[in-house]
């Protein structure tokens, strides 16, 4: 699995095109399940509008995907919807815009450019992430060695999770990886022994865990 983009919980735009009010909706979503959730939501918020047209790309390959006209014309509101997802590179993303007609027909070419533009727009403005796959890794060391793995991880960027002191410190982190292979840069100062310091210790952990999640990866939101 491979880094991805997507919308980070919701947005929202209101666009006027021809007296027509276009409203654009971005989800974040888990599944095509949820999707389905945020779409009746959207109706039934805005009951009385003239459409509701969705388009979705529910899953992080990007595999699971769905439009729909609503009763526009065939191929004028979903599929630019889709297309316009697809071109931001979004994945686990919902997208509904409702639009509220102005009294002025716009073709089959203004409809499209309409409702693909307004995706494309709530995007822009949209605080977009991007997922990494991660192993969770968990490792239990004294007081003394706490300190310097704490730095250390923090200067690798590596992500925390949960840190329990007792009789001892037991840290929870995670480490990106891409195709099986463990992802850690070395900013500036810190030397390649450092790094291959704690990896090495956690190597049996990591190749073990790779194998394990090979087919379900845990997410790090970057």
């Amino acid at each position: 699995m491979s880094a991805y983009l997507t919308v980070k919980d919701k947005a929202e735009r209101l666009e006027i095109i021809e007296r027509s009010k276009f409203i654009c909706k971005l989800f974040h979503v888990e599944s095509e399940d949820e999707a389905k959730t945020y779409i009746e939501m959207v109706k039934k918020e805005h009951s009385l509008a003239t459409h509701n047209c969705y388009a979705y790309i529910a899953d992080e390959k990007g595999l699971v995907q769905k439009f729909s006209d609503d009763g526009e014309p065939q191929g004028t509101a979903g599929l630019p919807m889709l297309n316009a997802l697809k071109a931001q590179g979004l994945k686990q993303t919902l997208a509904v815009v409702t639009r509220y007609f102005g009294g002025i027909k716009l073709g089959t070419g203004g409809l499209a450019r309409a409702y693909g533009g307004a995706v494309t727009e709530c995007a822009r403005e949209a605080e977009i992430v991007n997922m990494h796959p991660v192993i969770l890794l968990k490792t239990k060391t004294d007081y003394d060695e706490y300190s310097k793995l704490n730095k250390l991880m923090m200067r690798l960027n590596l992500p925390v999770l949960d840190t329990i002191f007792d009789n001892g410190v037991t840290v929870k982190f995670a480490i990106k990886i891409e195709n099986g292979s463990v992802i850690v840069k070395a900013p500036k100062g810190i030397g390649k022994k450092e790094i291959k310091a704690i990896i090495e210790k956690h190597k049996e952990w990591i190749e073990k865990a790779i194998e394990r999640e090979k087919d379900k990866r845990e997410r790090y939101e970057a």
